[in-house]
């Protein structure tokens, strides 16, 4: 009896929750569905995921069919709502990684730009006279002020200024003997 059953009729009981209803109506739309999942997709394997997602939402779509069409008229209809809705989703999610590449090349490269910049202080460092390169370690990046420094090194906060000072100059010549090169 079940065999003789529309389509319509079916969708009508498996919105009601009848499960064999759905199980007859899914196997009886199951591969004209692929087909057409398929041909809106294009490739197998897309077709399969949204098959996949189609068969998974339609307990709950079917409580939208309403009878005024055939069955598989309204079934391809939510499938080729479904592909748009995939492409739209894949379309946003391709904008929006669009710009990570970019961002993580400039990532890349100001991280390279700051361990080239570390190194040529470490360098730049061991060229330096003990003491300038204490007072240089100590005040680097604010750490510390040049009162706390003079303290620690056992000399006045002029001095560390003076330190400083000297540091700078050092750096700078070095600096511009590289970009000569």
């Amino acid at each position: 009896m079940r065999m003789e059953t529309t389509d319509e009729t079916l969708a009508q009981a498996a919105a009601n929750g009848d499960r064999e209803s759905f199980s007859l109506l899914l196997t009886r739309s199951y591969d004209r569905l692929f087909g057409l999942c398929f041909r809106l997709t294009g490739t197998r394997s897309d077709a399969e995921d949204l098959t996949q997602d189609i068969c998974a939402a339609l307990p709950a779509k079917l409580a939208s069919y309403k009878r005024q069409a055939r069955f598989s008229t309204w079934l391809y209809r939510v499938a080729v709502n479904a592909a748009h809705d995939r492409r739209r989703r894949a379309a946003t999610h391709a904008r929006a990684a669009e710009g990570w590449g970019d961002w993580e090349v400039n990532r890349v490269a100001a991280n390279k730009e700051v361990q080239d910049g570390i190194d040529w202080l470490t360098q730049a460092m061991s060229s330096l006279s003990p003491e300038l390169r204490d007072t240089l370690a100590l005040t680097l990046e604010d750490e510390m002020t040049h009162r706390e420094a003079g303290e620690i090194l056992g000399v006045s906060e002029g001095t560390i200024s003076w330190r400083m000072a000297e540091v700078k100059k050092h750096l700078r010549v070095m600096h511009e003997e590289e970009q000569k090169t």
